[in-house]
């Protein structure tokens, strides 16, 4: 029996196609296993950084980079723009709103009490019944001062020295205010020892109330300060970042031009716009708070610094002068040889003097020279009347003295009426120097008011810009 021939067996991969032939001079190709995991117990860290790697080789993903970065510091210069400003805009509210009306409230405070002791004295020299108007101005000195102590109490901390003054003056107060109405009892029935009750209450008024409430002063005068320095202070974070981010822009816009040869692009064009509006407006905004602050400090924190020393200095002579005939010579200096009141009314119108003349140089204009010169021309006037006075009593006229010194205000011979005087021509130059100081600090903090939120809105959209700048690059590699 004959068999057919076997026929040969078709090849296995007969029905798969031929690879296509690869280019002479192109080599081999290694084929990416698709959907390839990541080598086991490789971290998500490594994983990430692997990819950052493998994006910064393709111009796609250099990019996406770029634009992060640029949107990332465009944001962040808005942000530290907006904190740091508010910062100094806060500062700048506090010297307008806090630090220096509670400065100028504690020089009140030193005020009503040194002429509530002073008013105390001309009452008790005025005879056995006090004048209806010096009680009346006692007590409004007292309430005054009282009222103060509570605004200044809810304004301050509770701890610190300010607090500690305030306490020391709520406590003394009562105290001395007791003294007083004890001289007044004893005065009025004629009984000599209401002349030591008066002493005895000038002596807690000048030994513990006044310090406390210069010292107060000076707390919340360093407060002022404080506040001031703060709101004046370059904010360099900001400036820098600034400065940063338009390097920046300025070369990734290089960067676009020499890839592309566009000489714009519009996004990182706004993005930059946005930006130097912002440095600019910083710059321009703390120099003109800057100035504001300077005009404040130079043409009103100092000069009514130096017209509270001259109305403290004013008080005080006006009360040594007052008790110089209450004492009658009886209080001594240390050394035993002048009247301490008289010394000391002769030191306290040197500090009056001095503090004019400063004030005096401090004025910038008519309306602060004005008052400051009529309070120096009354000191002098002051001054004489007093020696005139002194004159008398040292001559053994009592009553011609007394006449002197606590006679009729409008008398022509009356220290009475150049203290008046002097005390309302300092009145005016503080009105008019608050006035000075109020305004230049207000300008000053109006200056920075709006530059936070117009950072932030300015940043958010710089950044848009940024962002989408860049996407119309990617947009040309899909």
């Amino acid at each position: 029996m004959t068999h057919p021939p076997n026929a040969p067996a078709a090849p296995a991969a007969r029905s798969t196609a031929q690879a296509p032939a690869r280019p002479a001079g192109v080599p081999a190709q290694p084929s990416p296993a698709p959907g390839a995991a990541p080598p086991a117990g490789q971290s998500a860290w490594a994983v990430g950084r692997e990819r950052l790697r493998v994006a910064t080789t393709t111009e796609p993903g250099r990019l996406q980079i770029l634009g992060a970065v640029l949107a990332l510091l465009v944001v962040a210069f808005g942000a530290v723009t907006a904190v740091q400003v508010d910062d100094r805009t806060t500062a700048a509210d506090d010297v307008v709103s806090r630090s220096q009306p509670l400065s100028a409230d504690a020089a009140a405070i030193y005020r009503s009490l040194a002429d509530a002791d002073t008013t105390a004295a001309g009452g008790f020299l005025a005879g056995t019944l006090e004048p209806a108007e010096s009680r009346a101005r006692y007590d409004r000195d007292i309430a005054t001062a009282a009222r103060l102590l509570v605004k200044a109490a809810a304004s301050t901390d509770g701890s610190g020295e300010s607090a500690r003054e305030i306490a020391t003056l709520n406590e003394q107060l009562p105290r001395y205010t007791g003294l007083i109405e004890r001289a007044r009892a004893a005065n009025r029935q004629g009984l000599p020892l209401g002349g030591a009750y008066l002493r005895y209450a000038n002596q807690q008024m000048t030994s513990i109330l006044l310090p406390a409430a210069e010292r107060l002063y000076e707390a919340e005068t360093v407060r002022l300060h404080e506040d001031d320095e703060s709101a004046r202070t370059w904010p360099f974070l900001a400036l820098g970042l600034g400065l940063l981010t338009l390097a920046v822009l300025a070369w990734a816009q290089r960067r676009t031009y020499a890839r592309t040869n566009r000489v714009f692009n519009h996004g990182l064009l706004a993005a930059t716009a946005a930006t130097l509006t912002v440095l600019l407006w910083l710059l321009a905004a703390h120099t003109v708070a800057r100035s504001g602050l300077d005009n404040a400090r130079a043409h009103g924190q100092e000069s009514l610094q130096a017209l509270n020393t001259a109305r403290i200095g004013s008080l005080t002579a006006r009360a040594n002068e007052l008790l110089t005939l209450v004492a009658r010579g009886a209080v001594l200096t240390e050394d035993g040889k002048n009247d301490k009141y008289e010394a000391e009314y002769t030191s306290s119108t040197g500090t009056l003097t001095d503090a004019l003349a400063t004030a005096r140089e401090l004025a910038d204009d008519d309306a602060g020279r004005v008052p400051v010169d009529e309070a120096a021309s009354r000191t002098a006037e002051w001054k004489q009347r007093h020696k005139d006075a002194r004159a008398k009593d040292e001559a053994g006229d009592f009553e011609g003295a007394l006449g002197r010194i606590v006679g009729p205000k409008d008398s022509a011979q009356s220290t009475g009426q150049s203290f008046d005087q002097v005390d309302a021509a300092l009145d005016r130059a503080l009105a008019h120097e608050q006035t000075e100081f109020t305004r230049s600090a207000g300008h000053a903090r109006d200056a920075l008011t709006a530059l936070p939120l117009g950072a932030l809105a300015l940043g958010i959209l710089g950044a848009a810009g940024a962002v989408l700048g860049i996407n119309r690059r990617l947009s040309e590699y899909r």
